[in-house]
């Protein structure tokens, strides 16, 4: 399994290790050398990986964006279908759900692409790092222009004292365990941050108090947790490279909440009010396919109402009707009405009130307007009493 994992990461590790000697000698021709040319080598790398992601990182704020606009049109999806659980219908719902999401260009899984393809390269790096040693003893064959000198060379290299390739667990210097320990603490720290103020200034007020959220605060808190207990096995060259990739998330999520915060946040309530200190309108995002402004947070629907506009289906069965049922329930004629003369039986159907008449009429020989029915003498009118 192991092979086979590292098979697949071969090209990516090559990549990386072409990038950083190239990193290197750049540095190298400005003076920079010894380990802090490696150290910023790695960062060098960070950054390219980060670049190279910017156009997936665009694709899924917008896509994040489409996502919170067309909440209103999803809502109404699942209210329709809500307690249905028969087939057809959660085929029906299915099928609405993805015609939604092609007419307004929206991908759920957008959110998720640069985190999973940033996955390989970290990685990749991991790999490249953790067999440095091997490769310079000959246990283990060259990556790209990492040769067993080249790997010497950077095995040989430190920050502070503490080799790139070597861990908390592993190391038994005391200076190797401190570097450790503080880029640890600085990586989950940006992580805080970044997740941090996403939460508080990005996020609509509609999504601040539900469940969803509650269990977004204790990730935040359990996460530097988690970065601890596993960054102790990490080599400090990761470290370097987990710490350069957190701080440009935090520094990109910063423009992005400023430039293109979420529908109604408190960052696009900041930005309305930077727009008119400047004398310039703030238009709303909108969404292709939707065409209702947007309201804390949403947007209306194509016609104009949310959700919360639309009327909630009854839940209760209809039973069915028999015909003795139906026939009983049916409105009977006013006594008089279609007996006598056979001009009256027919005239009958006529003082008979239609659809649109909202009442009988008082006097059941008249018709909606007081006037008899044509046809009609006083001598058919219905005997009183």
């Amino acid at each position: 399994m192991g092979d086979f994992f590292n098979t697949l990461l071969s090209p990516i590790m090559v990549g990386e290790a072409w990038v950083m000697l190239a990193w290197h000698k750049l540095w190298s021709l400005i003076g920079i050398g010894g380990g802090w040319g490696w150290a910023l080598s790695i960062v060098g790398l960070t950054l390219i990986v980060r670049i190279v992601l910017i156009p997936l990182f665009v694709r899924q704020i917008h896509s994040s964006r489409r996502m919170q606009l067309i909440q209103p049109e999803m809502q109404k999806i699942q209210a329709k279908y809500k307690g249905k659980s028969d087939p057809e219908s959660r085929q029906a719902m299915t099928q609405e759900t993805m015609a939604l999401y092609k007419r307004t260009g929206t991908n759920p899984f957008s959110s998720c692409m640069p985190i999973l393809l940033q996955s390989p390269f970290f990685f990749a790096l991991f790999t490249v790092l953790n067999n440095l040693k091997a490769i310079a003893e000959g246990r283990h064959g060259a990556i790209g222009p990492i040769t067993p000198d080249i790997a010497a060379q950077i095995e040989s290299s430190n920050i502070f004292g503490a080799p790139f390739s070597s861990t908390f667990l592993g190391a038994t210097d005391v200076a190797t365990k401190v570097v450790t320990v503080v880029l640890i603490a600085l990586m989950s720290l940006t992580q805080f941050t970044t997740q941090r103020q996403l939460m508080r200034k990005n996020m609509p007020d509609s999504a601040l108090d539900n469940p969803f959220m509650k269990q977004q605060k204790v990730i935040l808190y359990v996460m530097p947790v988690f970065f601890a207990i596993s960054g102790i096995n990490f080599p400090i060259g990761v470290l370097l490279y987990w710490l350069t990739t957190n701080m440009w998330s935090m520094g990109q999520q910063f423009y992005v909440i400023r430039r293109l915060p979420a529908p109604g946040s408190q960052a696009e309530r900041d930005l309305q009010a930077r727009r008119q200190r400047k004398g310039r309108a703030y238009e709303g995002p909108t969404v292709k396919g939707l065409t209702g402004p947007v309201q804390d947070g949403v947007s209306s629907g194509s016609d104009g109402t949310t959700a919360a506009d639309e009327p909630s289906a009854s839940r209760q069965r209809q039973q069915p009707m028999g015909k003795k049922r139906s026939k009983k329930s049916r409105p009977t004629r006013p006594p008089g009405i279609g007996q006598g003369s056979a001009a009256g039986a027919a005239d009958a159907t006529e003082a008979w009130p239609t659809a649109s008449t909202d009442a009988w009429p008082t006097d059941p020989t008249r018709g909606p307007d007081g006037e008899p029915p044509r046809g009609r003498g006083p001598s058919d009118a219905a005997p009183s009493g």
